[in-house]
């Protein structure tokens, strides 16, 4: 049975600017909280801080958690508010049908593959030179993960994911213009998308390890359901790579009777 948690964190603890500040370190806060040890089922957690003086991290897992560690070591333990909120997530997954429409929120890592970057970093340098020193010439070398850099990109990457992971995103409610603004073309339809937040990610997993980056976009939007099974398995395995990083996860909520807007 699936369970998403919301934990609060309190960015004036040092403990806490640790880990927000390292997602390698808060993957390995958020396995801590599972009583299987090792973790062999799929985690996806998520970082919000949309509020000031205060984090938390959304976390969806197969198993039942604890997250008096998190709560003791970088929040407010005692304290109003302070709490994780653990939900039962079966309910949301059975109201997924075929044709209804969700609010829904994702942050991720738009990534395309190429064979061979033009800006590599640390670790994809070490991997070229690893390959080129390689006896064995004809094995077929793997491609690698380069980010979408413009909003552009990653916005269509979202909508290519979208037809892949059983959704699509609906065109946007369009309003007639205000009073005495006159428009001389008709608007163009755009879909029920906002990217709300960019940001990229720099951190090492070792003090003297290479240094690992990742470009994150956050989006926010509408989505229609257009295969209830594989939306049911991405809301569970995440979308796109760099999950273990605080990427792919993706919620839904009721739509409001405003539509988002893109």
């Amino acid at each position: 049975m699936p369970y998403l948690s919301k934990i609060a964190l309190n960015p004036q603890r040092r403990s806490a600017l640790a880990l927000l500040s390292n997602p390698h370190r808060m993957h390995a806060a958020v396995l801590a909280g599972l009583a299987a040890q090792p973790v062999d089922e799929r985690v996806l957690w998520r970082l919000e801080t949309n509020t000031a003086h205060r984090a938390e991290i959304l976390v969806l897992t197969q198993s039942r958690p604890s997250w008096h560690h998190l709560v003791e070591q970088t929040g407010w333990p005692g304290a109003d508010g302070g709490e994780p909120l653990v939900a039962d997530y079966t309910p949301l997954l059975e109201r997924i049908m075929l044709g209804k429409e969700f609010a829904f929120r994702l942050t991720a890592n738009p990534v395309q593959s190429v064979m061979r970057p033009q800006k590599p970093s640390e670790e994809q340098i070490t991997r070229l030179t690893t390959s080129a020193d390689a006896a064995d010439t004809k094995t077929k070398q793997r491609g690698f993960r380069v980010a979408h850099r413009t909003a552009a990109q990653q916005t269509q990457w979202l909508l290519h994911q979208a037809g892949r992971n059983g959704f699509t995103i609906p065109e946007a409610q369009s309003t007639d213009p205000a009073p005495g603004i006159h428009i001389d073309a008709p608007l163009t339809p755009a879909p029920a998308l906002s990217l709300i937040a960019r940001d990229i990610l720099r951190f090492r997993k070792h003090t003297n390890g290479p240094r690992i980056t990742i470009s994150t976009a956050t989006f926010q939007g509408r989505l229609r359901v257009t295969d209830a099974e594989a939306l049911r398995a991405a809301l569970l395995a995440g979308i796109g790579p760099a999950k273990g990083y605080g990427q792919g996860l993706l919620t839904l909520a009721p739509l409001t009777t405003e539509a988002p807007r893109g």
